[in-house]
């Protein structure tokens, strides 16, 4: 359970007085105006923010709940409203993207500059034979060119599909064949902390594997030049085909409900689920909260860590920023290579004023500045930051307390900001000229967010007692459904049990009884929030039981972890002996690298524990809530009476 401190962080005076929601009378304010009449509230919002290339007629339609459509009648294009309206606003020159590679080498890209390069490749998809409500799947690393390439399907009505470099070939394979995707867009290889690693590789071997006979071209873009297999007919160089291209391209004007991307989530079973979010209310709300989350302002320059595989590197670098003209560092690496001082010279040398980073980050640096004293923020000329960010899970106040001391020097208010691949953008978040801060609590719903929390009939409760959180309302960037499985989208997030119209968020959360504060208190459902990556315990058991030589079953379950947040454990019963000892460690190795090849290295389990079998009832159900206690090292204080086997839990104590 997240825990929070009960010091309280009033907002900078100065920021109470100039901010965009300046002060606390300001945020009620925007309470009030939408639960006065909501739609009235995002239809004046989506007016005022975006730029329409024709109005639309109804803001929200809420005939076929819950697959509410907004915007009705309105028609736009994402990449038009991010990079043209601002050329025209006169921003071409001003720099959009500050990109730093791995090694150091940085480029500039200003708006009219991204413009063009977004235009090529929009033109070069076309000649590709890509058209509107086409699928492309994007496997590629932190660059300027993966954030074109995006932009480039916005501008054409193409529904991109970003995978995270760091899948395996299986996962990206069950990606591509779900999407039914046309084409793949990767790089030759990415670089990270120094090593070059694959990526048009996995592309060839997820192809090889079957299922993606709709793929019919693979483009790829050159990072490092080396040396990779090219299937001629098929490949297409990125460095051949752009220059050829025109870098103008009329943009495709869709419907405010068009599909913009696909982003795949780890739910509760073992399928990914592709999460569908629409144009006009989902680039609504990046730019929105963009704009009143980070106080974004016309000199900052806006630094988000996430990679773009991830809905964090969606929303706040692809689209939200760009929306709204901002500069914003990219970067390639990782924040240890070459040592832990990365973050903060970049933060100097880039002159960051806004930082947005996940608390895993900095739980590491933490660690690594304790073992390495001149790699501390303190040695670094960090007086450019004005507002700090935290996402992806819940921030602990030691960590929050560090952060705000040592990063912000007591001066930066810190967002800790509470949102999901299938908000599409902040739900639950401060707002740094208006919230007092409380450490560990992302304090206060977004205006327009009608979130509380219920018990499992759907009662509200009390602050102060702990339940399931939920969102009364539907807003723009809500998740539209689940890409061919409408079913699984209302069974997941709109259960019939609580009325069939309520998203369920899949969070445990409790409101304290004196401010109203929310804190999340960790997933209801078996999704481990492993460095703030969404992982199904089902997927990774899955993976698990496929080695089956050596697997007969296997139970995943979560336990808290200092670094990660939450760490992944593993319970395995061989279709041998247990093993002990060394063989034990050996065959722990063997499945973390089988799941690494499975899924990809971020659902490697941290511990592997081997058992004659798994506690289980006599009806045969794994008691998954036993496993949490043998994970965390807890006591055994739950009945047991009902386990078929009770000893088994001695066994499964010993960690490999």
């Amino acid at each position: 359970m997240s825990e929070t401190s009960t010091q309280l962080y009033p907002p900078p005076a100065e920021m109470a007085r100039t901010a965009h929601v300046p002060g606390f009378a300001a945020y009620q304010a925007l309470v009030q105006e939408a639960d006065a009449d909501h739609q009235a509230f995002w239809g004046r919002l989506a007016r005022d923010v975006l730029t329409w290339r024709t109005p639309f007629t109804q803001v929200l339609d809420e005939s076929n709940a819950p697959f509410y459509r907004w915007f009705e009648g309105g028609t736009l294009n994402a990449s038009h409203n991010c990079l043209d309206v601002n050329v025209e606003r006169g921003l071409g020159d001003k720099t959009a993207l500050i990109f730093e590679a791995d090694d150091g080498t940085i480029t500039r890209e200003s708006y009219r500059q991204l413009l063009a390069r977004v235009c090529r490749t929009a033109n070069a998809l076309r000649a590709m034979g890509v058209q509107k409500g086409d699928r492309v799947v994007i496997y590629m690393a932190m660059s300027i060119e993966g954030v074109a390439t995006m932009q480039a399907c916005a501008r054409i009505g193409a529904i991109h599909s970003v995978v995270f470099g760091g899948f395996s070939a299986q996962a990206l394979r069950d990606r591509i064949a779900d999407t039914g995707a046309s084409l793949v867009i990767t790089a030759d290889e990415q670089v990270r902390g120094g090593k070059r690693l694959p990526l048009k590789a996995i592309v060839d071997d997820a192809l090889a594997l079957g299922g993606c006979e709709a793929v019919r071209q693979v483009l790829m873009y050159t990072r490092t030049g080396g040396q990779v297999p090219f299937v001629p007919g098929r490949d297409v160089k990125m460095s051949e085909l752009l220059p050829e291209q025109a870098d103008t391209c009329e943009p495709e004007w869709v419907d405010a409900e068009h599909p913009l991307f696909l982003l795949y989530t780890s739910g509760s079973t073992g399928a990914p689920k592709g999460v569908q979010h629409s144009t006009g209310g989902y680039l609504l709300h990046a730019a929105l909260t963009t704009r009143w989350t980070f106080d974004l302002r016309p000199e900052d320059v806006f630094w988000c860590t996430a990679d773009i595989g991830w809905v964090t590197g969606h929303t706040y670098i692809t689209y939200g920023p760009l929306a709204l003209g901002a500069t914003q560092v990219v970067f390639e690496g990782v924040p240890t290579y070459p040592d832990a001082s990365r973050f903060w010279q970049m933060i100097h040398k880039h002159q960051v004023s806004i930082f947005y980073t996940a608390p895993t980050a900095i739980r590491s640096l933490i660690k690594a500045c304790e073992a390495a004293p001149a790699q501390h923020p303190r040695h670094f000329d960090l007086s450019s930051l004005r507002i700090l960010g935290s996402v992806g899970e819940p921030i602990n106040p030691a960590a929050w307390t560090w952060y705000h001391e040592h990063v912000g020097g007591g001066r930066c208010p810190i967002v800790d900001t509470f949102w999901q691949t299938e908000t599409g953008g902040h739900m639950i978040t401060p707002l740094p000229g208006a919230t007092p801060l409380v450490p560990g609590s992302c304090t206060l719903p977004f205006p327009g967010i009608a979130a509380t929390i219920v018990d499992e009939t759907g009662n509200e409760l009390p602050w102060g007692q702990g339940g399931m959180l939920v969102v009364k309302r539907p807003w723009p960037s809500m998740i539209r459904t689940i890409w061919g499985n409408p079913e699984r989208f209302k069974k997941s997030y709109f259960p019939e049990e609580l009325g069939g119209t309520i998203y369920l968020a899949g969070d445990g959360a409790v409101r304290d009884e004196q401010t109203g504060y929310f804190t999340i208190t960790g997933r209801i459902d078996d999704v481990l929030n492993v460095s703030g990556h969404r992982m199904g315990t089902m997927e990774i058991e899955s993976a698990l039981v496929a080695h089956t030589e050596l697997v007969a079953e296997a139970a995943v379950v979560g336990r808290p972890d200092d670094t990660t947040g939450e760490a992944i454990c593993a319970f395995v019963v061989l279709k041998r002996a247990r093993p002990t000892g060394e063989e034990a460690q050996r065959i722990a190795k063997e499945l973390r690298d089988w799941v690494a090849k499975e899924i990809g290295p971020i659902a490697k389990p941290k511990d592997i524990r081997f058992g004659d079998n798994l506690p289980k009832t006599r009806s045969g159900k794994i008691m998954r809530r036993l496993l949490r206690s043998v994970a965390a090292g807890q006591a055994i204080t739950q009945d047991t009476s009902t386990l078929e086997n009770p000893q088994i839990l001695t066994q499964l104590a010993e960690v490999n």
